[in-house]
């Protein structure tokens, strides 16, 4: 951006003195949701997480000028850990003198302390204690901890000390002014830490707890032992003789979609569980935990537990995830479509929480074994955190300050050197959060934009075919990241939404609902679904809508679920096939628009053959390789509801189709669905200039990422609410200029240079 002129300086004295939203905050009494902590990791010492540095007589000494230099560096926070083995060596017995120490130190540098608790890597009692809570495979093998993973807190027993630790930790947390907040659990599944490779397709967990917890769910969503027989063809005489499922069977998978149900609930009231134990000592303190990454990229087949973001986040009050871009091999470097997908999912899964947390931001270069990433840099760093700031971050979190002093991941992940020499990413990374924190009022207070648009994550569909599903483990992330790539390329605000949102309809603040890959469907869903297009609601689903219900039985009609009256139409039959193409038969239609008749829409996997019902005004907008009907319209209630016979979304993965990504933007026209703004430089599949807007009571944000590795000119038209004079503030630089609008529209032109970020709040005079 251009440098400004000292004849604005009055305008920027002017500008601070009335933003209150830009003045730091008293760290000594944040709390809660009014603290902004961007931290890096450290926990003394440089034990790699979780492990803990042994405290001798120089610890002290070294803490202090580590902790300094963090404070120096720019950050307000650290990221420190407890891990359970070092500090309960015996039952009952709790050694927290590291933390004590740590804290001390933190409140006198004045810094803030945000923790993380370790309970994976256990004290070696407990294999001798609780036997009976061992993790459990599926062919009966008992893990035997090498101090992960630990036990199963399933078993009562077990689970109470587990828990015990948790409040005995945050008695001690409490009594120290540094305290910030918590994480409860660093990438949950069933089993951490551990890699059991001695079990083929090792399935967790079978343990005593675990099977009688699972039969304590079945009780109450049954009710009887004879409605549980009936759903899953059985005829067992004693609820002790219930068992989860351990392999396919051809009569029924009832039984799987239940014990995935379960498992998936099980991990929520897990995290309930921690988040209670913490609240028994510490009523007020934020308390988060973060994934391992998008749970739209995990399948419930995964035998370590998989978990659904937006049910982990109910019991906190932030959820968040681990953002490692270039991880630990160059192949495996992220594009920026995965980078916005995980952020844009974790802030779906807590749209309702108003925020959410990087938990973990890689800090240096990746090691795994032998594999090593690309090195990270000061550029990577600000695009990451600016990226997710932008996206409605309230924390980030670097890991780690040392890089990894021991294990596979050994000389990985640091942001300093092990010699304690400081990097120029460290220095770079402290000036950004040194940035935040002057205006972290600002950023507390703002959300991004609203998105009209919402596309529905439904785990259920990745369970057709039970224990068979084999193929296409990707197809329902790769569908829906196909729609959600096109809106990100085009700078449209976009949600994820869950089918909990459709089942409790909760859509309120939606024109428009995509239904990628729908091929299992609640009741509820659908009624949800018919309920969002009878009031003026717009709707696109895809193939074979419902052609499961959540017990795995086939629906009669599909699209099931009674959805066929909604979209009009009947599969009359259905193909699979490697090259899906819909060619289009209209031109008309609003969502055909710049398209012509003949252009082919990209499908993927099946080719869904279509039939009108009668009595129903349905129009055709294209066809199949059958001349079968394959895209159709109509009209329902006061909305509309549209239908393609294959997977759009799927088609227009990984690689952007040019007639898909059309159409998809058009859907906003077809839905009536408003844009606060437009760039000149949306729908770029490469070289991407990001746009995001946020909004509070006083102000709009406006971010411009750079993601390409070349200058960019770019003009933003940012609708505006009425004409006039406006203030535009760089917060990166601290530098003012004053702009008019161009009636409602303000037209904001900048060049940006590669990979830099620029950030203006923007008030109307």
């Amino acid at each position: 951006m251009k440098t400004f002129k000292l004849k604005y300086f009055l305008i920027l004295l002017l500008f601070v003195s009335f933003s209150a939203v830009s003045i730091a905050q008293d760290t000594s009494k944040a709390n809660m949701k009014d603290y902004f902590p961007f931290s890096v990791w450290y926990s003394g010492g440089k034990s790699r997480a979780p492990m803990l540095s042994k405290i001798t007589e120089d610890s002290e000494k070294e803490w202090r000028a580590d902790l300094m230099q963090i404070k120096e560096l720019g950050f307000n926070t650290v990221r420190t850990w407890v891990e359970w083995s070092t500090c309960e060596p015996e039952q009952g017995k709790y050694n927290f003198e590291n933390l004590r120490l740590l804290m001390r130190l933190a409140d006198e540098i004045g810094l803030r302390v945000f923790i993380q608790v370790y309970v994976d890597s256990a004290p070696d009692w407990v294999a001798q204690q609780f036997p009976h809570a061992l993790y459990e495979t599926q062919s009966g093998s008992k893990v035997l901890p090498q101090s992960s993973p630990g036990a199963c807190t399933d078993n009562d027993d077990y689970g109470e000390v587990v828990l015990n630790f948790y409040t005995e930790l945050a008695k001690v947390a409490t009594s120290y002014p540094s305290l910030f907040g918590w994480d409860l659990w660093s990438e949950p599944h069933i089993i951490n830490w551990a890699s059991i490779d001695y079990v083929s397709n090792v399935q967790f967990c079978f343990c005593p707890g675990t099977k009688d917890k699972f039969r304590d769910w079945l009780k109450e969503k049954y009710g009887t032992l004879e409605n549980l027989n009936q759903a899953w063809h059985r005829n067992l005489t004693d609820w002790n003789l219930v068992d989860p499922p351990r392999f396919s069977t051809i009569l029924s998978y009832t039984d799987f979609i239940d014990w995935k149900t379960f498992i998936y609930e099980k991990l929520q009231s897990d995290m309930q569980n921690r988040y209670n134990a913490i609240r028994k000592a510490d009523p007020d303190h934020l308390i988060t935990a973060h994934a391992v990454g998008a749970s739209l990229f995990q399948s419930p087949h995964n035998g370590y537990g998989a978990t659904d973001d937006f049910l982990m986040a109910k019991p906190l009050d932030y959820y968040g995830v681990s953002i490692y871009p270039k991880h630990n091999h160059p192949d495996r470097a992220w594009s920026v479509t995965t980078l916005r997908t995980v952020m844009d999912f974790t802030r779906s899964a807590n749209r309702e929480k108003g925020g959410w947390y990087v938990g973990e931001l890689q800090a240096g270069k990746g090691t795994v074994s032998l594999m090593i990433s690309n090195p990270v840099t000061a550029d990577d760093h600000r695009i990451w955190a600016w990226s997710a700031i932008a996206k409605g971050a309230k924390g980030v979190n670097i890991f780690s300050y040392y890089p990894m002093s021991s294990g596979y991941e050994a000389d990985g992940y640091g942001l300093i050197n092990l010699d304690g020499t400081i990097t120029d990413r460290a220095e770079k990374a402290g000036e950004l959060a040194a940035i935040v924190d002057k205006n972290q009022k600002l950023f507390l207070s703002s959300t991004p934009e609203k998105s009209q648009i919402g596309i529905v994550y439904n785990p259920l569909t990745q369970m057709v075919g039970g224990m068979q599903q084999r193929d296409y483990p990707g197809a329902l992330t790769n569908s829906l990241i196909g729609y959600f790539q096109s809106f990100a390329n085009h700078n449209i605000p976009v949600d994820f939404i869950h089918r909990e949102h459709l089942e409790q309809k909760q859509l309120s603040q939606y024109k428009l609902i995509i239904v990628p890959f729908p091929l299992m469907f609640t009741t509820e869903a659908a009624e949800g679904l018919k309920e969002f297009v009878r009031n003026g609601g717009y709707v696109l689903a895809e193939a074979r809508l419902a052609w499961n219900d959540n017990r795995g039985y086939a629906s009669e009609i599909i699209p099931g679920l009674g959805l066929q009256e909604v979209f009009g139409v009947r599969e009359s039959e259905v193909r699979m096939g490697d090259n899906i193409g819909l060619s289009l038969t209209d031109n008309k239609h609003r969502v055909l628009k710049g398209l012509k008749m003949g252009d082919t829409l990209k499908g993927s996997l099946f080719e869904q053959s279509l039939t009108p019902l009668e009595g129903h005004n349905v129009d055709v907008l294209a066809t199949n390789s059958q001349g079968a009907p394959a895209l159709v319209n109509t009209t329902f209630g006061k909305g509309e509801a549209m239908l393609a016979g294959s997977f759009l979304g799927m088609g227009n993965f990984s690689e952007v189709n040019a007639i898909n990504d059309k159409f998809f933007v058009n859907l906003l026209e077809w839905a009536n669905v408003d844009r606060p703004f437009t760039t000149s430089l949306d729908g770029r599949t490469s070289k991407q200039v990001e746009v995001r807007l946020q909004r509070n009571n006083q102000s709009s944000i406006v971010y411009i990422i750079n993601h390409s590795d070349e200058n960019e000119e770019v003009t933003i038209d940012l609708n505006v609410e009425k004409s006039g004079n406006f203030t535009i503030r760089n917060i990166i630089e601290n530098e003012v200029k004053t702009q008019k609008s161009n009636g409602k529209v303000l037209e904001l032109k900048t060049s940006i240079a590669p990979k830099q970020v620029y950030v203006w709040e923007i008030v109307q005079n």
